[in-house]
């Protein structure tokens, strides 16, 4: 357990922060106040605030399409983030990327992305540029079990291993791959196992437990500064559906109800630091108020900020659509 116990309530208001901004997401999006589609991370809260926080300002993460999580454990402001879902001027991407493509270089966040596995030739790039600017920089690169089936996670691990560059892989195996069980589309148990292959460490951590994510994203990232890559597995659990409105035809409610009941990362964590004596019932209900507030007001921002104009849809492209 971390000494200082400022660390640990941060640990928990980023959490919490995540799963206020997320369920208030979800109610937007029902509300159609949302456009496109949403991809909830709620239950996983634990993966993104534990590994971020082992992390400095100058470090990159590369994310996925559930990035919400990732992006603020990183830093990303709320207000901006909610103006992106909803797709006004004021966003990130200037009300046009949307949910799956937020992004904020200058926090280390080098993109969400609406690729499956889109995220590895990223953080490959970013590692590779670490290594020959000599900065002691390194990359975390999140990614699901369904991306590590993928030609990109195979391709970035080799090089990423042969190269030594300084780069965390973080698969959040949360048991399905939209709607398949990881257990039927994977060939091996553990994707952690596929480390071997790369000659790099594997390594698993209970993806509900914040602190032994943590412990293991603080070991992996001074090896990454140090001796090159390591492949982390947070083993953790999608409580909502692939993306919001899917039947989830495909998994039984009990299931879901059993993580949320019995391991639900957030309330693991609270009843830890109400026996270490760090938080109390009051503390709580004061800090719980607080992010509910900013929360609440990120999305009334949002609300109030334009949309972009339409004769702005072309600008800030990289390339020539009508080439």
């Amino acid at each position: 357990m971390p000494e200082d116990p400022k660390i640990l309530i941060s640990l928990y208001q980023t959490m919490v922060t995540i799963r206020k901004f997320e369920t208030l997401a979800g109610e937007l999006f029902a509300a159609g106040k949302i456009p496109g589609f949403i991809h909830l991370s709620i239950g996983q809260e634990a993966s993104a605030v534990g590994v971020c926080s082992a992390l400095r300002p100058d470090d990159y993460i590369t994310t996925t399409h559930r990035g919400h999580g990732h992006v603020i454990a990183k830093g990303g402001e709320l207000k901006r983030m909610f103006a992106e879902l909803m797709g006004r001027r004021t966003g990130y991407c200037k009300g046009k990327g949307g949910s799956m493509h937020i992004a904020d270089f200058s926090l280390g966040i080098l993109g969400a992305n609406g690729i499956v596995g889109g995220g590895f030739p990223i953080a490959v790039g970013a590692g590779l540029s670490i290594k020959l600017r000599q900065t002691d920089q390194m990359v975390v690169c999140f990614f699901g079990d369904g991306a590590s089936n993928r030609g990109t996670f195979h391709e970035a691990l080799n090089m990423a291993s042969i190269w030594k560059l300084p780069i965390l892989f973080v698969c959040e195996n949360n048991d399905y791959a939209s709607t398949t069980k990881t257990t039927y589309a994977c060939s091996v148990t553990d994707i952690s196992a596929r480390a071997r292959g790369y000659n790099m460490p594997g390594v698993i951590a209970d993806g509900n437990d914040v602190l032994a994510v943590r412990q293991a994203a603080i070991e992996a990232v001074a090896r990454a500064r140090n001796d090159g890559p390591t492949l982390l597995e947070n083993k953790t659990y999608r409580r909502r559906g692939h993306y919001e409105g899917d039947p989830q035809k495909y998994r039984d409610q009990k299931e879901v109800v059993g993580w949320e009941t019995k391991n639900d990362p957030i309330v693991r964590f609270t009843t830890f630091l109400k026996k270490k004596n760090v938080l109390t019932d009051e503390k709580i209900k004061e800090i719980d108020a607080q992010v509910e507030k900013a929360i609440r007001g990120a999305a009334d921002f949002a609300e109030q900020s334009e949309l972009p104009a339409p004769e702005e849809a072309l600008e800030d492209l990289f390339a020539n659509p009508l080439a």
